[in-house]
This record gives C-alpha cells, sequence and structure tokens, in this order.
C-alpha cells in the first residue's frame, strides 16, 4: 500500500508540472495499467510496481485535468456584457459597499445592442445571442451592493474575464487556486440597463448546509461585533476566514499557529477523536446495545458522521476535506476490524485524497498535514508506554517542527523557530477550551441566541489571553527564520536530515542528520558578480514595480498598487520575490510619485522589509518611512554598477496630471548594458529630458513610461533612448486600455522587442559578463501550467 500511494503521488505530481495536458486519449491507457498491476504479484518487483502505480497517478490525473478544463468562458466575450443567470454558490464576502462571492452560471445570453426587457429566451421577436454558460464564475459587486444569500438565483449583468493572477517567483499561484475551487471566469456587476436585470429570479433554496453556514456566520459577527477576535471565532466555527484581519494572519505565521485558528485537519481529528471515545464510553454502558454492536465500531460510527458535520460546517473546503478522508480511512478501519499499521493507514488516506482530488499537490496543507502526520509516525514510533505528559507532548512538536522545516522553507521561504513552544501551549489550549466552547456556543445560538452569544464571548475572551502569549512569542528577534528558497537537491538532503533525527533515542550516530541537514540551511541562489546586476519588471497588474539587485545591494522602484481590502502587492509580490531570491535586506526603496498603482504597497513592503532609505517625488506623503525627495542629478555606485536619478530637477516646474511629470527617473548603468525606469512622465517632461539630457536617455531595457498612455512615448524620446527591449508594465484586460495600440506600433516600427507583464509576468534580466545584456526568463512562460491563462503574444 506504502509504495501504490507513494508510486500515484509521484505519478499525480509529475502531471501537474505540464504546460499543457496531454491528449485526451491517455486516459484509455488506464484499464490496461490496472490489469498489469492487477497480475503482477504484490511482494515482487517493486520497483516495476511503484512505476506502474506512478503511471496509474498520472494517467488519472490527466482526465481530472480534462475533465476540469471543459468549457471555461469564450475569449469573445470578454469586455462584453453579458446578463447572466444562476445561483449565489458560496457564502457572500461583503466589505464595505463591496460583495464578493461565486456565482453558479446557468445561462448566458449576449446582444448585439440593448438587452430585450422580456426573456430572451422565450420572446424571439429580439435579437440576441445565446452563449455556453462558462460554469462557476467568482463575481464582485461594488456600488451599494444589496443583501445576498447564498442559494438565491439572480439575473445579473455583468462583465467577465478570464482567470487572472499575478505570474511571479516566489508568488502565490492565484491562477491555479481558482482552477482547483472550479471557477471559469472573473467578473463584476455592471449597472442595469432594463427592470429585469440584477434582479432576485428566486429566494434562497436548497444549500441548506451553505445557508447554515451563512446564517451562523452573521449571528456570530452580530454576536461578537467589535472584539478583535471575531474573525478568528467565525473562521473555527464555520471556516470563513475572511474577517481575519491581515496583522492577525501576520502573528499565526510568525508563530507558526495559523493552522490552529480555522476548521483544520487537526479540529476535525479532535472533534472526531472525542466523539469517538464518548460514544464507546456510552454504548459500553448498555450491555444490550453492546451485544447488538461492539462499542468500538459504534463510536467509529459516530466519530465519522461528527467529522463529516464539522467538515460541512466549513464548506468542505479543501483542507477539510482531506481531514475528512484521513478519519474515514482510520474509523472504516475499525468497523472492518482490521488489523493495518499506522503508515498503511496514512498511505490509503493519501491515495483516496490523490483519487478524489488529484489537484490537492497544488495546496501547501496537502504536504503539510501529511507530512506531519508522517512525522509523528515516525519520531513516536516505540514510545507508547514510555515518556508521557508534557515531556511527551514536547517530543511531538519537535517532531513536527523539525519534520515541516524543508517543506516550509521550500514552500514559504521561512518558517517559526517558535512554533514548538507556540504549539505546545495553543494546541491544548485551542482544541480543549476555544473550540468546544464555538461549537457549543454556535450550536446554542441557532436554538437560544442569548445564551450562544455568551458562550461565544467566552470563545473570544479564550483567544484574546491566548493572543497576548502569541504576541509575546511574535515579538522575540529570532522568532522567525527567513531564507531564501532552496534547489530541490538541498530539500532531499534535509528530508533525509530530518528523517535520521527524528528517529527514536537509539538510532545510531542520529547527529549525522544535522550534516544532511546543512545545505538547506547554507546553500544560497547565485548573486550577480561585482559590476553586474538583476533587473525584473514584477507583474503586478496595472501599475509599476521592479527590482534591482547588485551583489551586495537591493533597490526596489515601485511598490505597485493597494486596494481597498488591504490587498497590495508590497506585501503579496514585492515581499515574497525577495524571499525567494534570498534578498533579505533592502538597501533603497524609491516610490516615483503618488498614484495608487505605484506607491500603493509601499507601507505594507516597508513594514516587512524596512528599508535603508526611502525616496520619492512625494515624500511628504511617506513621512512614516522617513522619505527623502528624489533630485535629478543624485548618483551613486554600488558594486561597480551606477545608479542616476535624472528627473526631476530642483529646477523643474512642470506638474502634469497627477504629478506624473515630477516621476522620479531612474537609469542603471553596467558595462553590459544599461535600464531607464521613466515612472509615469508624460511628453512635456520628456520633452524636458531630451533638451537638457539627451545624452543619458540612451538604454537598452526601457520600461515605458506611463503603462503605453498615449500622454507619453513620443517618436523624439524614444529615438533618444533606442532600447533593444521595451517592458509595458499593464494589467490583464485593464480598463484604461493600456498600453494603447498606436503606442505599440510605435515601438514596434523601430525593431524593438516588446514585452508586456500581463502576457509574460515577471520579466527579468542580467546585465554583466559573459554575454551582456541577456533576458533571463519571462514567468508566466517558463512556469506555465496547464491551467494557466494563455498569453497574448500579439504585443511582442
Amino acid at each position: 500500500m506504502r509504495a501504490a500511494a507513494l508510486g500515484f503521488l509521484a505519478g499525480t505530481g509529475m502531471l501537474q508540472q505540464l504546460a499543457s495536458l496531454p491528449d485526451r486519449r491517455w486516459p484509455l491507457l488506464l484499464l490496461v495499467v490496472l490489469l498489469f498491476l492487477w497480475r503482477t504479484p504484490t511482494m515482487r518487483f517493486t520497483l516495476v510496481r511503484l512505476a506502474g502505480f506512478a503511471l496509474l497517478g498520472f494517467l488519472w490525473a490527466v482526465a481530472v485535468g480534462h475533465v476540469m478544463s471543459a468549457g471555461g468562458l469564450d475569449p469573445a466575450l470578454e469586455g462584453r456584457d453579458v446578463l447572466v443567470e444562476g445561483t449565489i454558490a458560496s457564502l457572500p464576502d461583503p466589505l464595505g459597499q463591496r460583495s464578493r462571492f461565486q456565482f453558479q452560471a446557468e445561462r448566458l445570453w449576449l446582444d448585439e445592442g440593448s438587452f430585450p426587457s422580456t426573456d430572451p429566451l422565450t420572446d424571439h421577436s429580439v435579437a440576441y445571442s445565446i452563449k455556453s454558460p462558462p460554469g462557476k464564475l467568482l463575481l464582485s459587486w461594488y456600488r451599494d451592493a444589496p443583501p445576498l444569500q447564498v442559494g438565491e438565483r439572480w439575473r445579473l449583468r455583468l462583465r467577465l474575464k478570464q482567470p487572472n493572477g499575478f505570474m511571479n517567483p516566489g508568488g502565490f499561484d492565484y491562477e491555479g487556486w481558482l482552477f482547483g475551487q472550479g471557477v471559469r471566469a472573473k467578473g463584476y456587476v455592471r449597472k442595469a440597463q432594463a427592470d429585469d436585470e440584477n434582479r432576485r429570479l428566486q429566494a434562497a433554496s436548497g444549500h441548506l448546509v451553505d445557508r447554515l453556514r451563512q446564517t451562523l456566520r452573521d449571528g456570530i459577527r452580530s454576536s461578537l461585533a467589535g472584539h478583535p477576535q471575531t474573525g478568528l471565532v467565525t473562521a473555527l466555527a464555520v471556516g470563513d476566514r475572511s474577517a481575519i484581519e491581515d496583522a492577525q494572519w501576520d502573528m499565526l505565521i510568525r508563530t507558526g499557529t495559523n493552522h490552529l485558528l480555522a476548521i483544520s485537519g487537526l479540529h476535525v481529528g479532535l472533534v472526531s477523536g472525542m466523539v469517538f471515545f464518548l460514544m464507546r464510553w456510552l454504548w459500553s454502558r448498555s450491555a444490550r446495545a453492546s451485544l447488538y454492536w461492539p462499542a468500538p465500531k459504534a463510536g467509529a460510527m459516530a466519530a465519522l458522521l461528527a467529522a463529516t458535520l464539522y467538515a460541512a460546517l466549513a464548506g468542505f473546503a479543501v483542507p477539510t476535506q482531506r481531514a475528512l478522508v484521513m478519519v474515514a480511512v482510520v474509523m472504516l478501519a475499525l468497523i472492518l476490524q482490521r488489523q493495518t499499521r499506522p503508515s498503511s493507514l496514512l498511505a490509503l488516506a493519501l491515495l483516496a485524497v490523490l483519487m478524489i482530488d488529484p489537484l490537492a499537490v497544488l495546496a501547501p496543507g496537502f504536504w503539510l498535514s501529511f507530512a506531519a502526520v508522517a512525522a509523528i509516525l515516525l519520531g513516536m514510533s516505540g514510545r507508547v508506554g514510555g515518556t508521557r505528559g508534557w515531556r511527551s507532548w514536547g517530543r511531538v512538536q519537535w517532531v513536527v517542527t523539525l519534520g515541516l522545516l524543508p517543506l516550509l522553507i521550500l514552500l514559504f521561504q521561512r518558517a517559526s523557530l517558535v512554533a514548538p513552544l507556540a504549539n505546545l501551549l495553543a494546541v491544548p489550549w485551542v482544541s480543549l477550551l476555544t473550540v468546544p466552547l464555538t461549537l457549543l456556543g454556535s450550536l446554542l445560538w441557532l436554538l437560544f441566541p442569548t445564551l450562544g452569544g455568551w458562550l461565544l464571548a467566552a470563545a473570544a475572551w479564550s483567544l484574546s489571553i491566548l493572543w497576548w502569549v502569541l504576541e509575546w512569542l511574535g515579538a522575540w528577534p529570532l522568532a522567525q527564520w527567513t531564507q531564501s528558497a532552496p534547489p530541490v537537491w538541498a530539500v532531499a538532503s534535509a528530508l533525509l536530515g530530518v528523517m535520521w533525527l527524528i528517529f527514536p533515542r537509539g538510532f545510531p550516530a542520529r547527529w549525522l542528520g544535522w550534516i544532511w541537514l546543512l545545505p538547506l540551511l547554507v546553500v544560497r541562489p547565485s548573486m550577480p558578480l561585482p559590476g553586474e546586476a538583476e533587473f525584473t519588471l514584477l507583474d503586478v497588474g496595472q501599475g509599476l514595480a521592479a527590482v534591482v539587485h547588485t551583489h551586495n545591494h537591493v533597490l526596489v522602484f515601485d511598490t505597485g498598487p493597494r486596494f481597498p481590502s488591504g490587498f497590495n502587492t508590497g506585501e503579496v509580490v514585492i515581499a515574497p520575490f525577495l524571499r525567494q531570491r534570498g534578498l533579505t535586506g533592502l538597501d533603497l526603496l524609491i516610490v516615483s510619485h503618488g498614484d495608487n498603482d505605484h506607491m500603493g504597497g509601499a507601507l505594507a513592503l516597508a513594514a516587512e522589509l524596512p528599508p535603508g532609505q526611502v525616496l520619492s517625488s512625494v515624500p511628504q506623503r511617506l513621512t512614516a518611512l522617513g522619505a527623502w525627495p528624489c533630485l535629478g542629478g543624485m548618483r551613486w555606485e554600488w558594486d561597480g554598477v551606477d545608479f542616476e536619478l535624472l528627473h526631476p530637477r530642483a529646477d523643474y516646474t512642470a506638474g502634469g496630471r497627477r504629478g506624473n511629470n515630477r516621476s522620479c527617473v531612474l537609469r542603471v548603468t553596467t558595462a553590459a548594458g544599461s535600464v531607464l525606469i521613466p515612472g509615469d512622465i508624460e511628453q512635456s517632461a520628456e520633452r524636458y529630458l531630451l533638451a537638457g539630457q539627451p545624452d543619458k536617455l540612451a538604454a537598452d531595457v526601457l520600461v515605458v513610461p506611463h503603462h503605453g498612455s498615449r500622454t507619453s512615448s513620443s517618436e523624439a524620446f524614444i529615438d533618444a533612448v533606442a532600447p533593444q527591449f521595451a517592458l509595458f508594465p499593464v494589467g490583464y484586460r485593464n480598463r484604461y486600455g493600456h498600453p494603447k495600440a498606436d503606442i505599440v506600433e510605435r515601438y514596434r516600427q523601430r525593431g524593438i522587442r516588446l514585452l508586456d507583464s500581463a502576457s509574460h509576468g515577471a520579466i527579468r534580466f542580467r546585465l554583466g559578463e559573459p554575454g551582456g545584456l541577456r533576458l533571463l526568463d519571462t514567468w508566466r512562460q517558463s512556469a506555465r501550467r496547464y491551467w494557466h491563462r494563455l498569453p497574448d503574444e500579439s504585443g511582442g
């Protein structure tokens, strides 16, 4: 069983690394492989069977991938108004005047003029075009969104586009997450053009579990209104994490306790375990019941039912699905009276999870949950009846922390060093006090709201006490270890090392594990040599963020946008990129001007990586960072690389729309090439630069000013720069229509190679010897997987 599960895991994981799916006829080989495995003796040809199960996993993942990839949004519908009827399929997430929710589309139509006032599917007197609905949609409703409830049917006027996410090294694969959730298009609700648009067609029906979850969520929020732990209690009760604040998430991650404060595998297992022992004890009190059915079987059945109900409260989210499968495997083994080794049960659970959801391998939680259980089984084997109490519990925390270290560094480039101590205290506190209070309070709130509210308040109070401890631990200077993403060989070496270290006492030469672990902690990615620089234009949507790093120094130019929800690219794009590259310090942050799409992520980035110095054309808006004005004529050298600010000079008085013309303009020069980053300057500033510094504008790489707007990129400016590459920092199908077609053509006519962040993701260059200027990669192409949006190569 263990070999079968590992082989199936390897095959499934291999498929998820492909840029495109194999032919849909490949799964026809499944029956052939199954027949081969059935005919192969179990105890012989282990490697052959391992390869056979790997092929089985690969083919199964191909079949599931084709099923999930079917349908989707017709590209011809992007950017056009469509009328869609369907059902709200998730808990709406309200935030101010905006609400976000999943919408199961049932029918969709498009009219070349205005939509008909009557039902277009029955009134054949009007011209319309019925399209196949794309499936599940992720929608936002802005400007006075009405109260929404899961299960309601609506007719909505929408503007849709294909699922799209930022594509950067070290960044979160949002498109992969949407694909795993079954979301086939994103969009927003448009203003109604007729009375029967944006209209509720039917009150909530069906979706009984989700309607109950929404009722509980709203009840908890009203009962705990204003309490700082409301979001955490809601997450523990119904699995809705939307109200957890960013600062709270940061503290949970820093202390390694983020797995506790949501419906997680730990809590599903805890609830099922408590119900198992309680039901077994109650059942054994009745001799008649015990004769009819043994108490352990009754306890296992009740535990399985409890785990299913608790997972349903979380909306059967993917992590709870995995936990439910693992519980089901263990309880069914008890019911069937199978004497199976724990490692075989774990392997069976792994196999079941992968068969249900081959895309589970994309989720970090999949690897962490199974690795944690495996580490406990390995590290605590032979200890039954030995060390007990807090010492044994401390050993468990040590084993889990060490066992997960290689995966945490690989997946997140950071790991909590205080996690063993934090979890030593937090796990029993949350599991034995907070979770029971939360569940009992939620249940009673449905029947007796006042009494339920008191228990929910007690749960929040218990979290407040725990939070004080977590904040104290998180404030330790070395609470978190951060480093670059390690190479695969270093991770493999570290996994062998931690296995060696967590083997039970008595295993010979356990100290050798530290030697195997060492490469994970000391190997760093190669840095530019003295005199060289690496330049990266990051994908931050409709905005600008770029990183220049030399042998020993790092500069960030602009930080992309911040959204009303608090989501910002400084925190979710730039900081992860710097961690992934092993850049743990930030010497200089330049914020070109005050537009949100350039400075929105500055404060969040500075909170994670405090910059040594900040320069900006709007220093008065960054006083919290101690910003100084950026002035033309500033020059410095780092590791043999020249940096110069060309604009704005002290005598420059022209303004321009929203201060665009006062954008900081930076030129980076090495012996092998140069980069010019002009921010959002417009043609008047271009003329100023042409008149005063024409000899300093030449560059091999130009970040196109103002995202390719018609306000910039005059022909004289382009000719003076004469770049080999022109980079357009733009968002996919952005509302401004950037880059403008005539501006793109202006660059193309000069034989300049064109790249844009919407089509290519992050774009990286190396300026140095050997080879001079070199395009290293475009991340959307080099990291492409079969679920990613196909890039539009027309611009380049």
